[in-house]
């Protein structure tokens, strides 16, 4: 991996703090062939946005830092999730009533969405409402509750607010992890109720997620597999997992990246 890019070096940083919560330099100076100077030098940019805090001999996600959580995790995958995002485009159509949760890879979601006319776009996400904003022709609605910084979105129990007012044609969320047997799955308590509550308004559910979020550890089930329309992600996602969910009759759908 020798003369890869400062800036894809230090998105491949993040994502590895992501994942692991923890780099070292040794480790970083073998994985990109790039010297312990040039990683300190990586490390200490990415600290001064607020993305990491070094430690001795390496990097630890940064304490406090509630808006660089979310930006780190934009960062992580991009390429991925703006390919995701732009198939998960293709089901939106004009006139639509839709969700959109406050997951990274929603808010690529929503910056394809833009353009799109007589939109009504429900969201918990601030990130994704800022992206909307802008449009006289799109319809954004945010449920009541508590602004949870880290990953800027609003969180609460907002009670049966849709209850009344319809359907809702399609429901795009993130997920922390999924299975065949918990459906889809995040790691806040917090995060998980909000999202059930929304996903029970949809008349379908699409699940967007990278394919490194297969097989992670999640504590909270938010969508049962039965109420899961389409998985998209993108191609390194295992045969054998979309051998399981085309068993259970969900539509998954792998784009190149």
């Amino acid at each position: 991996m020798a003369g890869i890019a400062e800036h894809d070096r230090q998105q491949r940083i993040l994502g590895m703090l992501e994942d692991a919560g923890t780099v070292g330099v040794p480790e970083l100076v073998e994985r990109f062939g790039v010297s312990a100077v040039t990683v300190r030098k990586d490390l200490e940019l990415l600290e001064r946005r607020h993305l990491l805090r070094r430690v001795r001999g390496g990097a630890v996600v940064a304490e406090g830092a509630d808006e660089g959580a979310f930006e780190l995790r934009l960062r992580h995958s991009v390429a991925a999730k703006q390919a995701i995002a732009q198939r998960a485009a293709a089901y939106v159509r004009e006139g639509d009533a839709i969700v959109l949760d406050g997951s990274t890879t929603c808010y690529y979601l929503a910056l394809e969405l833009r353009r799109r006319r007589s939109l009504v776009v429900v969201t918990n996400g601030l990130r994704v409402a800022e992206a909307l904003s802008e449009s006289d022709s799109i319809l954004v609605v945010i449920p009541g509750g508590t602004v949870r910084r880290s990953s800027q979105s609003v969180v609460g129990d907002f009670g049966d607010v849709f209850a009344t007012r319809g359907r809702l044609n399609r429901g795009f969320f993130g997920v922390r992890s999924l299975t065949p047997h918990h459906g889809l799955m995040e790691m806040s308590s917090e995060e998980a109720a909000v999202k059930k509550r929304l996903a029970a308004a949809c008349s379908e559910v699409y699940g967007l997620f990278d394919s490194s979020k297969v097989g992670r550890f999640a504590l909270h089930s938010f969508v049962r597999p039965d109420h899961v329309a389409c998985l998209i992600s993108d191609d390194g996602v295992d045969d054998e997992t979309v051998g399981q969910w085309a068993d259970m009759g969900v539509r998954v759908e792998l784009v190149r990246t």
